[in-house]
């Protein structure tokens, strides 16, 4: 089932605009974000062809079929948990049944353990994504050329230095191994002798061994870092992958404020953390952020990274005792949870059929 068939199937029980708009912490730049349930036609729940998620290639758009949004709640996953209680003005539509599933019944002392693991994945996130940030990979890829070094009368120098020193093309030469020596190969020069070269192309990934005639001398001994060639090429098209999937505005923000982490992520561990507190408190999700001052400054990399990652151990710290002291359920009631699940279903398609 596509997006498209399933907005055109009127089994689409809820639909709001969540991400930053929902949370009040959306800039002009931002995008938005659309999270939904659905209720598969009654064929497809009971054949093989269960799915328990619709969503667009960049993820903007995402529809929970609603067994996998009833179970994902009763798992207190926070992304989740937070459409129970989105802002009035950020829903789109409603079925009246979608009401039948209330916050109550699924906040739970898991909400410690499972808020607070969302954001500390936030932290790990927000130096991942700097890394790249710091150590951009140029766009002229290098090629096997560039990890080959020569040895030559008890000097090593750079393949490429080579080839200038003697005035030669790695067109004219010819490698063959030299056994017992991992990656090293003796290098010969002729313009007569049709060798195959050091690579075949520019685009090669490896070395071209050549048939080399008896009595032929060699000029050097070659080294090809093939190690090294295959982590530079995985990290090339790790970086450039990410350049080409990277939000531009939050990339740019992320430099602009130079504080060596993505803020973003860290403005979403702090938002955790303080919804995980507000649950053991108040028992209930504030979508819309009342600390939205603070969270905005974090976005803006007003603060250090070390700072940061201070007072989110000090909230962590303070998670554990207000759990503890928590009139919240254990967890949820699984049992009470199914039944819900089971009539809601029958319900819909005894009005849909």
């Amino acid at each position: 089932m596509t997006l498209e068939e399933l907005k055109a199937s009127g089994h689409i029980i809820f639909e709001c605009i969540s991400g930053s708009r929902a949370y009040g912490l959306d800039t002009p730049t931002s995008d938005t974000d659309i999270r939904g349930v659905f209720v598969l036609p009654k064929e497809s729940f009971y054949s093989l062809d269960y799915i328990g998620q619709i969503n667009n290639e960049t993820n903007d758009i995402v529809y929970y079929e609603l067994r996998k949004f009833i179970e994902l709640c009763s798992k207190n996953n926070p992304n989740i948990l937070e459409l129970l209680n989105v802002p009035e003005e950020c829903v789109l539509y409603k079925h009246p049944i979608f009401d039948e599933i209330k916050l109550e019944y699924f906040l739970s002392k898991q909400c410690e353990k499972s808020f607070a693991n969302y954001a500390y994945a936030q932290i790990k996130k927000a130096r991942g994504l700097e890394k790249k940030i710091v150590n951009p990979v140029e766009k002229e890829r290098k090629s096997v050329l560039d990890f080959c070094l020569v040895y030559e009368k008890g000097k090593t120098m750079s393949l490429k230095t080579f080839l200038d020193a003697k005035k030669i093309k790695q067109e004219n030469c010819g490698i063959a191994n030299i056994s017992h020596l991992k990656d090293c190969n003796n290098l010969y020069h002729s313009l007569e002798i049709p060798y195959k070269g050091i690579i075949k192309s520019e685009i090669a990934n490896d070395i071209a061994l050549s048939s080399i005639p008896k009595g032929e001398i060699a000029i050097g001994m070659l080294f090809f870092n093939k190690d090294g060639y295959s982590t530079y090429c995985k990290k090339y098209k790790e970086y450039w992958d990410w350049v080409g999937k990277r939000n531009e505005e939050r990339y740019k923000t992320t430099v602009s404020h130079g504080k060596n982490y993505d803020s973003k992520n860290m403005m979403h561990t702090f938002r955790l953390l303080h919804m995980a507190k507000e649950i053991a408190f108040e028992k209930i999700i504030h979508v819309m952020r009342p600390d939205r001052a603070f969270l905005l400054d974090v976005k803006q990399g007003k603060y250090e990274y070390d700072e940061l990652v201070f007072w989110a151990e000090e909230r962590k710290k303070e998670l554990v005792k207000r759990y503890a002291d928590s009139s919240l359920q254990n967890r949820p009631d699984l049992e009470k949870i199914n039944r819900l699940l089971v009539e809601l279903r029958s319900l819909f398609y005894s009005q849909i059929c």
